[in-house]
């Protein structure tokens, strides 16, 4: 049976692994994603929370928030894993640890072609917004 609990600096190998297995694209452990900026990014709030079975690590999300909204970032099942409601497990948690930080919208950023966490987000009540762009600009590749 699998079981959630809060990650920590202590798994962070296992968390870049795991969202390399399952093809994120945003990954950048030269430089956002490396150790030293992902301990500062647990000092910030930045929340891991991760599901495990038998000490292995089947899928990981991300929670952070900017005082008025929470985000929930890089959801990831390992892939022989999925379609076993993890994700939604996960995502749920991710809730809950905002909530009780104080945040009452919940937001998600979802890469372009990736149907299957749309369709997991729309099922759990988040609404697609067709009129908005996300826009970036960036001091370099690696963050």
């Amino acid at each position: 049976m699998a079981t959630l609990r809060r990650l920590t600096i202590d798994d962070h190998a296992a968390i870049l692994a795991l969202w390399q297995r399952a093809g994120l694209h945003s990954i950048r452990p030269e430089g956002r994603d490396n150790r030293s900026e992902f301990e500062k990014q647990f000092a910030g709030g930045q929340i891991a929370i991760g599901l495990e079975e038998d000490g292995k690590l089947l899928g990981v999300v991300l929670a952070t928030h900017d005082t008025r909204k929470g985000w929930i970032n890089r959801l990831a099942i390992e892939p022989d894993y999925r379609r076993n409601g993890y994700g939604e497990q996960l995502v749920q948690a991710a809730e809950e640890a905002l909530r009780e930080a104080g945040m009452h919208v919940m937001a998600a950023l979802i890469e372009a072609g990736n149907d299957a966490s749309l369709a997991l987000f729309e099922k759990l009540g988040y609404a697609p917004h067709q009129h908005l762009y996300y826009v970036s600009k960036r001091d370099s590749a690696d963050v």
